[in-house]
């Protein structure tokens, strides 16, 4: 991947954070932002601000062809990358570049890496990203163990997030019967919505600390007229089905993230300690039922394989799902089905 873009079309796309959005709150760089390697102190303690937003940030990169819905984000030492227009993070047309790979230790103990990357305009002040490689929440404190500068080593960027159920969600089999979604295995039938009784085609468990976009989202029982609790990751689909001519949308079925549906007060994240998460496959993207709700199974694509981890992501290769018919919910949307789900406001 040498030369320099042909375009500022966007090859591809990955989340990260500003550098401004995670500050030292103690040590020789009190009060300073993470904006550039050199500067920057071990043993420094640093917290996520509260409320930061990831942000879109669109890759034009000279080794893939623009547009391309396969191309997995990768960022390699001394090759052209650049932002691309429409970018959210970024201004258009900088440089990319591969800075540090900072080390932090959370508070239990576990180490986290952030690959630090520098947005450089032809004119103009660098801009730091960050991309971390686990999950970080806002409001801890972070440890600076160590800046590894210019990392000689490509970086995958793709966040790597769970589509999965969490352990001891039971999902309805072929003959009726509510089995816990661990306990499925590959050619088992479940029930689907669309499609009758249809195989399992891959049961893809996983363990993930229970922080930042990985936290699950519990539904408590009979909020949404399901059995039990219903426990999911934040980027999985519920089915909402609309009636009358007041529905949100022209098509009756709504599709909204769990996390979406999170108010802090009927439907939470569970958040500290580890989580087991199960993804199911199947032949198509189906929705299942889970408590009795309708759920969508992993919908594998080209652009959700790059957010799976490289095993998962190997065992489900050679898949290429339609999307479901319904309408996928932004965050506005999401937010007004929310309220009439809840009785709430928006």
């Amino acid at each position: 991947m040498t030369g320099e873009p042909t375009t500022r079309q966007p090859s591809y796309t990955c989340r990260v954070l500003p550098g401004t959005a995670m500050r030292a709150v103690a040590g020789v760089n009190q009060g300073d932002a993470v904006a550039t390697a050199e500067p920057l102190c071990p043993g420094d303690v640093y917290r996520l601000d509260a409320g930061a937003e990831p942000l879109d940030l669109a890759i034009a990169d000279a080794g893939v062809a623009a547009g391309a819905s396969g191309g997995v984000p990768v960022l390699c030492p001394g090759a052209a990358h650049a932002v691309a227009e429409g970018s959210a993070a970024g201004p258009p047309g900088a440089a990319l570049r591969l800075a540090a790979r900072l080390t932090f230790l959370a508070p239990d103990g576990h180490s986290l890496d952030v690959i630090l990357i520098e947005a450089q305009p032809p004119d103009g002040e660098a801009e730091a990203l960050l991309f971390p490689l686990g999950p970080v929440e806002a409001g801890l404190d972070y440890v600076l163990a160590g800046a590894r500068m210019g990392t000689a080593e490509e970086v995958r960027l793709a966040e790597v997030v769970p589509f999965a159920f969490a352990a001891g969600t039971r999902i309805t089999a072929a003959d009726g019967r509510m089995v816990e979604v661990e306990r499925l295995a590959p050619g088992d039938l479940v029930l689907t919505r669309d499609g009758g009784k249809r195989p399992v085609r891959a049961v893809l468990p996983r363990t993930e600390r229970a922080l930042g976009a990985h936290a699950p989202v519990v539904i408590p029982a009979g909020t949404l007229g399901n059995a039990g609790d219903l426990i999911l990751s934040q980027h999985q689909r519920l089915l909402v089905y609309q009636r009358g001519p007041d529905r949100l949308t022209e098509t009756p079925e709504l599709l909204v993230r769990a996390g979406d549906l999170v108010d802090g007060e009927t439907v939470t994240l569970r958040r500290g300690g580890f989580v087991d998460y199960v993804s199911l496959a199947l032949d198509r993207h189906e929705m299942l039922f889970a408590e009795g709700v309708a759920v969508e199974s992993l919908e594998v694509n080209a652009a959700t394989l790059p957010r799976l981890p490289e095993a998962q992501a190997q065992a489900v290769a050679g898949l290429d799902h339609a999307p479901h018919h319904g309408t996928e919910a932004g965050r506005a949307l999401a937010a007004e089905a929310r309220a009439r789900l809840f009785g709430g406001k928006a």
